[in-house]
């Protein structure tokens, strides 16, 4: 039966998340979806399924697929994220190429309305231990441009000693609530303005990615407050249930930790990561997540090895050209 490759459409669901399912049984990447999880990417206002989607079909089954986002800023780069997977059972085949090469036409084609005069370059995505996606990027002209380490801590263990970290001088720290979620919202790109590849969040974005999405865990965020009550750090917490389904391991993932930077180098970092991984135990989490880029320029991953989370899995960033 020949392969058929159109748009996904919202009906599609359940075929993708079938095909991530299947791709993640093979890969390892420990990242799993539910039908609520793509439901909600598929209403992402921002992403036009019609133009910025591709899927591969044998019948009925969805056997590749591949996504490309626009970007939100530009600096210097036009930097283009993408998301995609072949079914193991019909790797090397060429599938993953024709996915590769329709995420460089679809780029290229965003690239020449938002910004030609700067250059474009293409993402890909996986786990460093997918020796076919490490080829099929060298062929395709990609080289490894950013390592993210997977760093997990036990909360549940009798030998685990949670670490005490007190609010700096000057700072208090609160629950998270809802009346700080513009203020974290802006808190966040001051924060990351200075790291790799960062995209400042809109509302809109926010709303879908972040407090807005049904990951989020209010109760194990958290906030500090300068002596005005204007936020000088955050920590955000989500939950995905499909993880906990898929491996009967409630973890709490820590998505986003920023500090403003009038406010770094005095230990706020340490002072949200030690509230929530108490907070997290005490609602009855397993374990503590997150994942952070290898080459952080605030330091990031020496305070998190530091408070006990070690690496589990590397996953690479490929980035390439866009091409002609």
């Amino acid at each position: 039966m020949d392969i058929v490759f159109r748009p996904l459409e919202a009906a599609d669901i359940a075929a993708l998340a079938a095909l991530r399912e299947e791709v993640e049984r093979t890969d390892r990447t420990g990242i799993h979806h539910d039908l609520a999880d793509i439901r909600e990417e598929f209403t992402d206002p921002k992403l036009d399924l019609a133009h910025d989607t591709l899927g591969a079909w044998q019948g009925t089954r969805l056997v590749a697929y591949a996504l490309v986002y626009e970007p939100e800023t530009v600096r210097g780069v036009l930097r283009f994220d993408t998301a995609g997977a072949v079914d193991p059972a019909y790797r090397r085949r060429g599938l993953g190429t024709r996915m590769v090469d329709w995420m460089r036409a679809r780029a290229r084609a965003l690239h020449a309305e938002r910004a030609a005069e700067v250059p474009g370059e293409l993402h890909l995505d996986g786990i460093s231990t997918n020796a076919g996606l490490a080829a099929l990027a060298e062929r395709a002209g990609f080289a490894p441009s950013r390592y993210w380490f997977t760093m997990s801590r036990d909360l549940r263990t009798a030998a685990t000693s949670l670490p005490e970290a007190a609010a700096p001088a000057g700072l208090r720290l609160a629950p998270f609530a809802w009346s700080y979620d513009e203020a974290v919202r802006l808190a966040h790109n001051e924060a990351f303005l200075d790291h790799w590849d960062f995209a400042e969040a809109d509302e809109a974005d926010w709303r879908t990615w972040n407090t807005g999405s049904r990951s989020f865990r209010a109760d194990v965020s958290a906030v500090l407050l300068d002596a005005g009550d204007h936020v000088a750090a955050y920590l955000l917490a989500d939950e995905y249930d499909a993880d906990t389904a898929a491996t009967g391991v409630r973890s709490c993932a820590v998505a986003h930790l920023g500090t403003r930077r009038a406010y770094r180098g005095k230990g706020a970092a340490r002072a949200l990561l030690a509230h929530t991984l108490r907070a997290a135990r005490d609602q009855g989490y397993d374990r503590a997540e997150l994942v952070v880029d290898t080459a952080n320029p605030t330091g990031a991953l020496g305070i998190y090895e530091s408070l006990g989370f070690v690496n589990k899995r590397t996953l690479v960033t490929y980035a390439g050209p866009l091409g002609e």
